[in-house]
């Protein structure tokens, strides 16, 4: 379909919904098992887009993947470390996590190794990456603009040692580079110049590497410490739902004065983007948190905030759709990076807010928005999921808004339009 029309409620939404497997939970443990030795196995896993591109890059690479789609579940053959192609053609897509988290993982090779993704995968940065890689041991060559897709790494295995990393754009980078130290030749020490943007992620990726049976030193806020010859240990891991594809549902409610509950997702989750269970709070929401659910129930009118959302910075779309409803302004602070994700995001919320006729004030590192009324419009989504399942929530509450492409949610959520109108109907 080119387009979707959303219909707008005349009630409070009232549901109980299952949110599929977290995306950088999925790409994590696809990697650390393809590490270790042996089978893991990946239940609840997301098969979307990106974790299929990342799939391929390993099939590509020579670890066998065993893939059922019915029970959510993937088969990983660790081989311990080794890469058993010296030769790979490597396709990412728009897939920022395959791109870094591929790119790592084959530095700890032999051989060579291109690539390569979409357009705008071509733009996202992957240089401050590639310069460690680099002084590590492998050698890259660029086809276009250096520091930027396509190029390939010559890889003769990743030396470790100590690094300086910056971490004014992307976490990715940083978990990349976590993730594959263990198997370096010697321990690896990374310094992070600056601030870290969206620490959550990192936290998430310890967390992780430690559930396999590797272990992080974070000596203070900046630096990370991994001893070589830890090695990850092959085992079955049930991935979370995704925090960060629940917000638009748990966003439902905080817009229509309803209830929605999201199954086998806590605040006791390692996604960082469980804060938004924080936001809705101060807004006005109530929240109901048990050891095996989360509810969210929306107020009769919801509150304005002056939020930094440096740490849940994917969620700024859902925040900037359930705005206009507030009664006071929405201030978003502390998030530039996000201009460097799928689309330029600060600028494509801001460009479809006003469409709709929103009062928006763009900054540097965010937004503010006015409470307004709605004009009935089609919102671009610029190919970029999470402004198609964002301004899907606005739609429930102003009749005639329409979502163009989107088919793009197929990048982490491919059944969302399927899920969303499922809880309309409940």
């Amino acid at each position: 379909m080119d387009t979707i029309a959303i219909p707008a409620l005349n009630r409070p939404v009232d549901a109980t919904v299952e949110i599929p497997g977290s995306k950088s939970i999925t790409n994590r443990a696809l990697l650390v098992a393809a590490l270790a030795q042996g089978d893991s196995i990946l239940e609840n896993a997301l098969f979307s887009e990106d974790s299929k591109y990342f799939v391929k890059c390993l099939e590509n690479l020579g670890i066998p993947i065993t893939l059922n789609s019915y029970l959510t579940q993937i088969q990983v053959t660790g081989r311990g470390g080794e890469i058993p192609a010296t030769q790979a053609d490597l396709f990412v897509g728009l897939a920022g996590t395959a791109a870094r988290f591929i790119s790592a993982l084959v530095a700890l090779g032999n051989g060579e190794y291109r690539l390569d993704g979409v357009p705008r995968m071509r733009e996202r940065p992957m240089d401050d990456l590639l310069k460690v890689l680099q002084t590590g041991g492998a050698t890259v060559n660029f086809e276009g603009n250096p520091g930027f897709m396509p190029y390939t790494i010559y890889a003769e295995q990743f030396s470790g040692g100590h690094f300086r990393l910056k971490g004014n754009q992307t976490s990715q980078q940083l978990s990349a580079l976590l993730m594959i130290a263990p198997l370096a030749q010697q321990d690896t020490i990374v310094e992070v110049e600056g601030t870290l943007v969206s620490q959550s992620y990192v936290k998430m990726t310890c967390r992780l590497m430690a559930d396999f049976g590797v272990q992080v030193l974070q000596t203070d806020e900046n630096q990370f410490q991994i001893k070589a010859g830890q090695r990850y240990q092959a085992r079955n891991y049930t991935i979370e739902p995704d925090a960060s594809n629940a917000s638009y549902f748990f966003a439902a409610a905080a817009v229509t004065g309803g209830r929605v509950r999201v199954n086998h997702l806590t605040k006791q989750s390692c996604q960082g983007d469980i804060l938004w269970l924080n936001v809705l709070e101060q807004m006005g929401c109530q929240i109901n948190d048990s050891n095996n659910y989360t509810e969210v129930t929306g107020p009769k009118q919801l509150q304005g905030i002056n939020i930094d959302m440096n740490d849940m910075s994917d969620l700024v779309q859902t925040l900037g759709a359930i705005a206009p409803f507030a009664s006071s302004p929405v201030i978003i602070r502390n998030v530039e990076h996000i201009r460097y994700k799928e689309t330029e995001r600060i600028q494509a919320v801001v460009t479809e807010l006003r469409r709709l006729g929103v009062k928006v004030e763009e900054f540097a590192d965010g937004l503010k928005i006015e409470p307004s009324p709605i004009t009935p419009a089609a919102i671009e989504t610029y190919h970029d999921h999470r402004m198609a399942m964002a301004f899907a929530v606005t739609g429930l509450k102003v009749p005639g808004i329409v979502i163009k492409d989107p088919g793009c949610t197929a990048k982490t959520f491919p059944d969302y339009f399927t899920r969303f109108f499922q809880m309309l109907e409940q």
